[in-house]
């Protein structure tokens, strides 16, 4: 799929609906000028290395859907990654799935400090601002996060057509499952990451800590190749949040 990327720390998106948010971190490969592409080729940006392929269009269509907000992430995840804390080790790669990033090789803590405050802090303000401001009317949405996964990792083939990540409890989220595996989705149960370690900062920071319901949903991204293909799987997602009484 390709789009000129949003360079931007944040894409806001308008829905009249207040009881859902739905999020993207890794929807841009958008690399500012000053970093000079972090020594990649034009190829790797486009790589889901750089970010999670059709889950930005996903993300979009099903806000659309669904007459929700969405808040979107508009720098790739090698700048800095918006699913991680700021003191991750996980923050900025050097290197991701075997091939190196120059341009992050030698990255001091000034520059460190220069991309989250640049890129990781406004985005993550944002959603506050949006929950703080829904909080202060008495309003606590439901939060889903949209990512993409590659169809193999490490020689491995993941057979799922889509995941659905649980941290604590599997029970608010297996109506959910349950209403994907009925439209004959090869659906992964805390599968292709597990969840008690691999939830991600987003959720953790303002789903978990404000104590609002929340999912993060991946998507194969060989099944995101064209925008068909993302709307599609938009009303599959409507239609399951729908069915499992989370939309």
């Amino acid at each position: 799929m390709r789009f000129e990327p949003y360079v931007a720390p944040i894409q806001a998106i308008a829905g009249r609906r207040e009881d859902l948010l739905v999020l993207c971190c890794h929807a841009s490969h958008a690399i500012p000028d000053a970093l000079g592409g972090l020594g990649l080729t034009p190829v790797d940006r486009l790589e889901h290395i750089a970010w999670d392929p059709g889950a930005r269009e996903v993300a979009l269509a099903l806000a659309a859907r669904l007459d929700c907000p969405a808040l979107l992430g508009g720098v790739s995840r090698l700048v800095v990654d918006l699913n991680r804390s700021p003191t991750s080790s996980e923050l900025i790669l050097a290197e991701s799935d075997n091939r190196m990033v120059p341009g992050n090789l030698r990255v001091g803590d000034a520059e460190r400090a220069a991309r989250i405050a640049d890129w990781h802090a406004p985005y993550h303000a944002a959603i506050d601002r949006h929950l703080d401001d829904l909080a202060g009317r008495g309003v606590a949405p439901t939060l889903v996060a949209i990512h993409s996964f590659t169809p193999v990792w490490c020689g491995i083939a993941r057979p799922w057509h889509a995941g659905v990540l649980w941290k604590h409890e599997r029970e608010p989220v297996a109506a959910l499952i349950d209403a994907l595996a009925r439209q004959g989705l090869a659906v992964g149960d805390n599968e292709p990451y597990d969840g008690h370690v691999a939830m991600g900062y987003t959720l953790e920071q303002h789903g978990e800590r404000r104590g609002l319901r929340h999912v993060l949903l991946e998507l194969r991204n060989d099944l995101l190749g064209t925008r068909e293909q993302t709307g599609a799987w938009a009303d599959r997602l409507a239609a399951a949040l729908r069915d499992a009484g989370w939309a």
